[in-house]
């Protein structure tokens, strides 16, 4: 199964990439490894998902804020690659939630796109990751979130 029909069954289409909001690419390709640069929840409307996680956003919500932005994550992928069939490994992902001091559940949240990973690469997408709270991120986003992939020869 590709991870397009994956897609489709789960009611997921591809958003187009979104764009960088400052000096940077949305990807680098060094050999077999292509690093994604952090993405955030970007909507198809082009509203952000914002809010503390902790505070005025619950952990359920932060969850699907991941999973979206994993969503944006294949989209960038899917242009690096010129098809999500060449990806033979997700490698890493680094989760950031912007979240109170106090909280202490940033791998629940990352879960979202994890999780989404998981359903559309089946074994390839099981990774390496890390998940850490952070005072804030650009735009009061909840969560940022970038990856390593690797494509076929």
């Amino acid at each position: 199964m590709t991870p397009y029909t994956r897609l489709a069954e789960l009611g997921l289409t591809l958003p187009e990439p979104p764009t960088p909001i400052a000096n940077f690419v949305t990807h680098a390709e060094s050999g077999r490894l292509i690093f994604l640069s952090g993405q955030g929840p970007l909507r198809a409307d082009g509203t952000l998902c914002t809010g503390k996680v902790g505070d005025d956003v619950t952990v359920e919500q932060a969850y699907e804020h991941a999973r979206l932005t994993g969503l944006n994550l294949l989209a960038v992928m899917h242009a690096a690659a010129g098809d999500l069939g060449r990806i033979v490994r997700v490698v890493k992902l680094l989760g950031f939630v912007n979240a109170t001091p106090t909280f202490s559940d940033h791998p629940r949240v990352v879960n979202g796109c994890s999780d989404l990973f998981a359903d559309v690469f089946d074994k390839i997408g099981g990774h390496a990751r890390s998940a850490i709270g952070v005072g804030s991120l650009p735009g009061n986003i909840t969560v940022e979130i970038e990856a390593v992939v690797e494509i076929a020869a």
